[in-house]
């Protein structure tokens, strides 16, 4: 009770919003529960993982024919659909961004090595078969097993996390992303029927070009509208992107135009800023740099002023010249760390989005930081 009283204190003087990251209802409620107002960001990707999505999943990215993968990706709009009346219900009126698939599809598939030891053994198993019956249900293993292992060695990139992903997956694939929009705007018409209120965000990832967006917003835009118009209700929604590129920091007023919202991908935006993989980093050179103190702060842990945080204050105001009343969020690991809440303050951010175990920090380093700046 004496931390919710004082996080009570903290809420009359922060200026920024607190949301969650939550992908489930479950994280949604706990969110919630913490005094998180709205969902930052839903990762849309962590649904897919399921036992019973990821092989239609699989499916989906296999598939020979246009036919065979529209029909894998209407076997996961009910699946979807649920997914997001849950977050809606659990966040009772509140906004709730929802990112479209943002990972490279390999991510789905298991490893070409996996798959190759996986076929060894099953030719290895023929060899002492002598049922005609088994030998055929072995055969069948390999065939399909070889098929998924030309289609994994199809999709392999160097660098898979500067590749085909987020919105250039959905340019490639757009029965993808339409298919999440429209589960996302079925879902929210059956809550708004219930008399609930709904706050839809849509937010396509890693944009580098307005191009990018242009080519996607409108025929989303349709699918939401189309449903809305059938089922007779009115929603409000907006159409965003999340800011993790460089170009797309820079080019933001261009963005803006298209864009209702900016959300910074901090995790994203650093590593691209620096040039470096976080995963290799803060196991390898980057303790020797934090050690020598040649860095003071691990830039994924708290946001690099002058750089990160330089092309945050530039995408800021070349967006807001753009369009005055574009919503600005941050939606990286950084919204829950205490100086980076003092920076996005500073900066004029409007809302922080991290854990929901994170939700009380941020809700106390933003009534800091608000303080400190009078």
């Amino acid at each position: 009770p004496y931390l919710l009283k004082i996080l009570g204190w903290a809420d009359e003087f922060r200026k920024l919003g607190v949301r969650a990251n939550a992908d489930y209802p479950d994280d949604a409620q706990r969110a919630r529960e913490y005094g998180a107002e709205g969902i930052g960001l839903c990762r849309t990707e962590h649904m897919f993982f399921a036992e019973d999505r990821l092989p239609i999943m699989q499916r989906m990215i296999t598939a020979n024919t246009e036919a065979e993968r529209a029909e894998a990706i209407a076997a996961l709009q009910p699946m979807q659909r649920s997914d997001f009346e849950g977050l809606f219900r659990a966040m009772q009126g509140q906004p709730v961004i929802i990112r479209l698939l943002d990972p490279p599809l390999h991510e789905f598939l298991p490893s070409a090595h996996d798959l190759m030891l996986e076929l060894t053994d099953l030719k290895l198993r023929m060899q002492h078969l002598s049922s005609l019956k088994e030998m055929d249900q072995i055969l069948d293993e390999i065939a399909a097993k070889q098929n998924l292992l030309e289609r994994v060695e199809t999709l392999h990139e160097s660098n898979p996390m500067l590749g085909t992903r987020g919105v250039r997956l959905g340019m490639l694939i757009p029965g993808l992303y339409k298919m999440q929009v429209k589960a996302i705007f079925e879902a929210a018409q059956r809550c708004a029927n219930d008399g609930l209120e709904v706050h839809p965000e849509v937010m396509i990832p890693l944009v580098s070009h307005v191009g990018e967006l242009d080519s996607m917003v409108e025929p989303l835009k349709a699918v939401a509208d189309k449903i809305l118009d059938e089922g007779g209700v009115e929603i409000p929604y907006l159409f965003g992107t999340m800011i993790e590129i460089p170009r797309a920091a820079l080019t933001a007023g261009e963005i803006a135009n298209t864009a209702e919202f900016f959300s910074f991908g901090t995790n994203d935006l650093t590593q691209t800023t620096y040039g470096i993989s976080r995963d290799d980093a803060e196991t390898g050179f980057l303790v020797h740099y934090l050690q020598t103190r040649l860095l003071e702060d691990n830039p994924f842990t708290s946001i690099d002023p002058e750089g990160v945080g330089r092309l945050m204050r530039l995408a800021i105001k070349e967006g807001k010249s753009t369009r005055g009343d574009l919503e600005i969020g941050v939606c990286g690991e950084h919204g829950g760390d205490p100086k980076s809440i003092a920076l996005c303050h500073e900066i004029g951010v409007d809302y922080v989005s991290c854990s929901p175990f994170r939700v009380p920090i941020a809700r106390l380093a933003a009534a800091h930081a608000a303080l400190e700046g009078e």
